[in-house]
């Protein structure tokens, strides 16, 4: 998985501090009589104003916000800090307290072939949010691809789970466990979302540490980075994410989910940069996985690609040259160790610009393929089918 992001280094500067000398006042010449006077009405009209001051201030409201809510009372564009104050006694402590029991541990088994043609069996773990109380639970695809089993884990106890659907486009698969009286998660609106908002990410991070809750906030919206070959655009936490918490929720300070945790920015030094698939981008997503199984509207190329952009790769398939190979063709006229070269005659050099080619078509078109073939060009024409897996 490569994530190509930049991220600024904040740099603290110490703002000197300035002392004011303070200056002496002449106190004027006041008779007892007067004093006595003044301070009666003070006392008087404090207790007045006091009393008229506590009866009208708003009362605070509840402490979660459903979605519904949101339909009177917009927490997400407040003028002023005194009015969110004033409108709600949401904490983290209280928000995570409710929350908690929406996500859960997933754990996997893979079977891995290695170089030498031996299969060994390697577990995989991570996070998944309950969004329905009958046992529908959305999490990752890279959590469940490949897995021979897969298993939900809540409060202790176990669950054999089944693969609904996935989605790879955008890295979201729906699972369903046999179990009732669960408790969904309330989805948010990631498109009322701000930069600075609190944000509260729970999940199972290395695997074995289910439920953890971290927070911090919202740092971007909308950012644009490329896993796997797809570009993605994301939303951006500095909420501590690691190893497991893929799959698992970003939530705000109301409870409500409005994000999919999906991957760490890595690398030496790089710390508080996460992110998660805004909810508004899920939602359909999900919806569509409910129903039929599959995104409908997903073209599939009938192709099987594998994206070489390293000597490492290049030397496992013997390959001398970088880019995008045909390994499995449903065309009989593309073959196997073909290089695409090109897509409706735009060019192509990996799997990023293969995909954002096919995102010009729909499902029927018919499209020129150009492929490099031991050093002869080669361009077939192949109609594009509906992916329903």
């Amino acid at each position: 998985m490569s994530i190509h992001d930049e991220y600024e280094q904040l740099r603290l500067a110490e703002t000197p501090v300035v002392k004011h000398r303070k200056q002496k006042r002449k106190m004027p010449n006041i008779s007892p009589i007067v004093l006595a006077i003044c301070v009666a009405a003070s006392s008087l009209f404090g207790f007045a104003g006091g009393a008229a001051a506590n009866y009208l201030q708003p009362r605070a409201e509840s402490v979660i916000y459903t979605a519904a809510d949101t339909d009177t009372y917009d927490p997400y564009h407040i003028s002023n800090l005194s009015a969110v104050t004033g409108a709600t006694e949401n904490t983290v402590e209280k928000t995570s307290a409710a929350i908690k029991q929406s996500v859960v541990e997933i754990s996997t088994e893979t079977a891995v072939t290695n170089p030498w043609m031996r299969q060994f069996v390697t577990g995989g773990a991570g996070s998944g949010v309950i969004i329905s109380a009958d046992g529908y639970i959305i999490t990752n695809n890279h959590v469940i691809d490949g897995a021979r089993s897969i298993t939900v884990i809540i409060n202790s106890k176990k669950y054999p789970a089944t693969i609904v659907g996935a989605d790879p486009q955008t890295d979201l698969a729906l699972l369903k466990i046999d179990s009732n009286n669960l408790t969904p998660a309330v989805l948010g609106d990631s498109g009322k979302l701000v930069v600075g908002e609190l944000a509260i990410a729970v999940g199972n991070p290395l695997g074995e540490l289910g439920g953890t809750v971290t927070s911090g906030i919202i740092s971007a919206l909308d950012r644009v980075i490329t896993i796997d070959g797809q570009d993605m655009s994301l939303l951006q936490t500095d909420a501590s994410i690691n190893p497991g918490n893929s799959g698992g929720g970003l939530f705000n300070l109301n409870g409500q989910l409005i994000g999919i945790v999906n991957a760490k920015s890595s690398g030496s030094n790089i710390e508080g940069i996460g992110f998660a698939i805004p909810i508004n981008t899920a939602k359909p997503v999900i919806d569509n996985l409910m129903q039929y199984g599959y995104v409908r509207g997903r073209v599939d190329t009938g192709l099987t690609l594998v994206d070489i952009q390293s000597v490492q790769t290049a030397m496992r398939y013997r390959i001398s040259q970088f880019g995008l190979y045909i390994l499995d063709s449903a065309h009989p006229e593309l073959k196997n160790g073909d290089r695409i070269t090109a897509v409706g005659g735009k060019e192509i050099t990996d799997g990023a610009s293969f995909n954002a080619a096919i995102k010009a078509y729909k499902v029927g078109d018919k499209i020129n393929i150009s492929v490099d073939r031991y050093g002869e060009p080669v361009t077939v024409s192949i109609t594009l089918s509906e992916q329903k897996s």
